[in-house]
């Protein structure tokens, strides 16, 4: 199919994005933008969050790992499910309770004003960071799929990208991710299982034969028993644990539409059911790379990793396929752009310049304020996506996993301090410790080899950040009065 078609079915989609932001988006203010007026239900909150956690890396970069580390992946995700149980159970009674607008203020309430600024900073950080990375994946996939042949440059492409998303958010936030995740989550989970049919029906297999054919080449092993390696079951579930107590627990964007929820009760719903949605959705992406991979060496297509399934996908599948998985990858990349943007302008707005704390603003005045920061971080991400360009990694659910190790480190210590702990810190000490962490976590992870000789550290690397940001934070702390 040529790439003008494929663009106008882009086109397509995304005026129906606008016109869904124009019905949720009428009489917006401000209490809408950052948390939907604590009115959304709560199953199209748990249904949309599948596709804010999945986004574009998991779409492309969890099937192309099939045919480097079969379904070892899926020991993070039992560790996911751990730790959405986690979440629900603590995290958001504690939210609740407190009747919080940012989860970083409970940071405020409990441990001090400049714990409050540190955990709010590197939440900024963390998903800057990793929201972009994601967001690079799915721009390079468009302009080697549509782009480039209108001899449009990449920067240009993640430009256009990136005014689509602010579009659509400008106005609504919360109010209006809420059901257009819902959308986009549809339209990937249906990319993925159309997908998967026709696999199934070209390599003549039903699941059943196509499942013992995928564990003939060794795809479907799981579980590592090896203690020292990276990727030994335990060190990957309790990582898979912590990974999404960080962040989604203790990630605003996450968590600002859980908050948005009317009860306690029904946020928990969200929660438990999302999770178990996600464990079977996940599982269906590695049955999607084991099937890539058998039907890649039936076709004599060479491409690996991150490139497997767009080429086959684009150049292997018919053209309505092909339509089918442009549309799911946008639908992938969506969620996780426009929700990291929105969460990022409500923290910057609320936690960092104050200005629902600034009472010499008006409602006017701040709703300008958080359209002028929401311009600045679509341009931040602009900037991030064409550096991880040039880094041109070949597969991003490592990098970002990796950035995660090191940036959401100091948020779990903080806030595992705040709850398990009675003591009270020195705050002017904890931005220093939360510097200091994960740079002592960077020398561990460079020199591991010097100093732990076979052993490998692996996604751990978040939970021994975590710890020694809570041993710092013990260290400078004392008895509460």
């Amino acid at each position: 199919m040529s790439p003008t078609v494929l663009f106008s079915f882009v086109i397509a989609y995304f005026l129906l994005l606008l016109t869904v932001a124009w019905f949720t988006s009428r009489n917006s203010t401000n209490e809408s933008f950052f948390i939907g007026n604590k009115n959304s239900n709560w199953f199209l909150v748990a249904f949309g969050m599948i596709g804010t956690s999945l986004s574009g890396v998991t779409f492309i970069s969890v099937p192309g790992a099939v045919g480097l580390n079969g379904f070892a992946y899926f020991q993070i995700v039992i560790g996911y499910l751990i730790g959405y149980c986690a979440v629900a159970l603590v995290l958001l009674p504690l939210y609740y309770k407190l009747n919080l607008t940012s989860i970083y203020n409970y940071l405020s309430n409990r441990l001090g004003f400049a714990s409050y600024k540190t955990g709010a900073s590197f939440f900024i950080l963390s998903r800057t960071l990793g929201a972009t990375a994601r967001l690079y994946l799915v721009v390079k996939v468009l302009q080697d799929a549509i782009l480039s042949s209108f001899g449009i440059p990449f920067w240009v492409s993640a430009l256009i990208i990136l005014v689509m998303i602010l579009l659509y958010t400008f106005e609504g936030g919360v109010k209006t991710i809420v059901w257009t995740d819902t959308l986009q989550t549809t339209g990937m989970l249906l990319g993925l299982i159309i997908c998967i049919i026709y696999l199934l029906k070209s390599l003549n297999f039903d699941v059943s034969s196509a499942w013992n054919a995928i564990s003939e080449k060794g795809y479907t092993n799981i579980f590592n028993t090896n203690p020292l390696s990276k990727t030994f079951f335990l060190k990957q579930i309790i990582a898979g644990a912590f990974i999404t107590i960080t962040m989604t627990g203790m990630d605003q964007e996450m968590m600002q539409k859980n908050i948005s929820v009317k009860t306690l009760g029904g946020s928990q719903k969200n929660m438990l059911t999302f999770s178990i949605i996600l464990l079977v959705v996940n599982l269906l992406f590695l049955f999607l790379g084991g099937l890539l991979y058998l039907f890649a060496v039936s076709k004599g297509v060479t491409a690996t990793g991150d490139q497997i399934f767009p080429v086959v996908a684009l150049q292997y599948m018919p053209a309505g396929i092909s339509v089918i998985f442009i549309l799911a990858l946008i639908s992938a990349l969506f969620p996780s752009a426009d929700g990291a943007i929105t969460a990022l302008t409500s923290s910057f707005c609320i936690d960092i310049i104050g200005i629902q704390r600034n009472e010499g603003l008006n409602d006017k005045q701040r709703k300008k304020t958080r359209q002028i920061v929401h311009l600045v971080f679509s341009g931040i991400f602009l900037l991030l996506v064409m550096v991880f360009y040039e880094l041109n990694n070949s597969s991003m659910i490592g990098v970002i996993l990796k950035i995660a190790g090191y940036t959401y480190g100091p948020i779990l210590g903080l806030f595992s301090f705040g709850i398990l702990t009675k003591r009270q810190v020195k705050d002017n000490w904890v931005p220093l410790i939360a510097i200091l962490s994960p740079l002592i976590c960077f020398f561990l992870d460079m020199y591991q080899q010097n100093l732990f000789g076979k052993f490998e550290i692996g996604l751990e690397l978040l939970v021994i950040n975590g710890l020694l940001t809570f041993v710092g934070l013990l260290i400078v702390s004392r008895k509460s009065k």
